[in-house]
């Protein structure tokens, strides 16, 4: 599986659900009169989860399964895609006559799945949503999975974007990290995807198990030998319930990572790609749609495996995840695919609201924080102010945006905003 080119970290419902909790997809629940005033409903984006991979990588805490079938059998393409168009149909009612501006496809390894299945998947997408004209359709896909040719079949099957995971050209480093590639592979990979699409993304990592400033270098720099309209370059962290937190490799020191990521940010900008979010870089035009609309507290339905959702209504903001084991998701999608489903508390909207937009260099509009959580400016006059003073923030007459010490101290600045329970919002 390659690293998700966004975690939108979550710190969940203060509660369980309660067992007289209505169905998911009771839409008239959901429109019922509350206490936020939404004048109008962000942008919509679709994450579509494909859960089996080759291999699970020690660092990796996404919901991803290792594909093992002893009796020698391939992916269950057809029933996997059958239960996430039973999972769609049945989430239609809460996002009726809405448009689609983007999807997502992530993983595990979609690119597992043949460019015959990713074609009825989105086949099956475009008969039931209304996606833009020039929708961005992103699948990820590792260079484990490269053959020729088979990313132009994704290109004719509808992708317009590939995501590669490459996260290290170094053949010690990736064996390190669980790969199943190795350097020459993923060159290989990059270049194929350049020949095959427009615009792509190439996922790397640093502060890897016994890499040095030098050796981070080398692999920005190869990286940026093939041209790639945008780079992910995510710091290696040690994730609960992983391999790698329960046997911790080494690590470089908290220093040297530091000095990696200022030499990351210094040879992506001579090489023509802007940093515009804490871990992305990209050349004009070549920004992630989806995933700013992450960052800009949009909404975007999930479906698949372990898919989470975040929708907004009238009067209130939900969240939902599905079932993350696939067996139980394939038995269950057309019945009930749901695990949890939650409301956004009052509190905690402006928390999860800046926990996303403040990841942007460029901040965000005041007005988008009235607009998307429905709460007044003075919900977080306190923690803007705060930032201010400390340095961590600026703002002017319409917008809030974070200092460069900001990014750097990015999880104190956003602490700023997370409800004390000393006074209500």
């Amino acid at each position: 599986m390659s690293v998700r080119e966004v975690r939108v970290a979550w710190p969940g419902p203060r509660s369980g659900p309660s067992p007289e909790a209505p169905h998911w997809s009771d839409v008239a629940h959901w429109m019922r009169p509350g206490t936020l005033q939404l004048q109008g409903l962000p942008p919509l984006s679709l994450y579509i989860h494909l859960p089996w991979c080759l291999k699970k990588c020690p660092y990796c805490d996404f919901n991803s399964h290792e594909w093992r079938d002893p009796a020698g059998t391939t992916l269950p393409e057809q029933d996997y895609l059958d239960a996430l168009r039973a999972d769609l149909e049945a989430s239609l009612p809460l996002i009726w006559g809405r448009s689609v501006h983007s999807v997502f496809i992530g993983g595990g390894t979609p690119s597992l799945f043949s460019p015959e299945a990713i074609d009825r998947l989105l086949g099956d997408v475009r008969a039931r949503l209304r996606l833009d004209a020039d929708a961005e359709i992103t699948l990820e896909a590792n260079p484990g999975t490269f053959e020729k040719d088979r990313f132009r079949a994704f290109r004719q099957a509808g992708i317009t974007r590939l995501s590669i995971g490459v996260q290290s050209f170094n053949d010690a480093h990736l064996v390190a990290l669980g790969r199943v590639h190795d350097r020459a592979q993923a060159i290989a990979a990059v270049e194929e995807a350049a020949m095959a699409f427009d615009t792509f993304n190439l996922d790397l990592m640093y502060a890897l198990p016994g890499q040095s400033l030098a050796d981070c270098e080398v692999d920005v720099r190869t990286a940026l030998a093939l041209a790639p309209p945008h780079i992910s370059i995510y710091h290696l962290t040690l994730e609960p319930n992983t391999y790698f937190a329960k046997y911790p490799p080494e690590l470089p020191p908290e220093d040297d990572a530091y000095a990696m990521l200022d030499r990351i940010t210094e040879l992506t900008g001579e090489a023509g790609l802007a940093r515009y979010e804490v871990s992305a870089y990209a050349r004009t035009g070549h920004q992630s749609r989806h995933n700013t609309n992450y960052w800009r507290f949009g909404d975007y339905l999930g479906i698949g495996a372990g898919a989470h959702s975040k929708l907004t209504f009238a009067h209130r903001v939900v969240r939902q995840v599905r079932l993350r084991d696939p067996r139980l998701y394939l038995e269950r999608a057309a019945i009930d695919p749901v695990a949890s489903v939650s409301e956004v508390t009052r509190a905690d909207l402006p928390f999860e609201f800046m926990l996303n937009s403040l990841r942007l260099l460029d901040g965000f509009p005041l007005q988008d924080f009235m607009d998307r959580t429905g709460l007044p400016l003075s919900a977080v006059q306190a923690g803007i102010e705060q930032g201010v003073a400390k340095g961590l923030l600026q703002r002017d007459a319409a917008r809030v945006w974070p200092t460069t010490r900001g990014i750097d101290f990015l999880s104190d600045l956003q602490s700023m905003f997370l409800f004390d329970g000393s006074a209500s919002a």
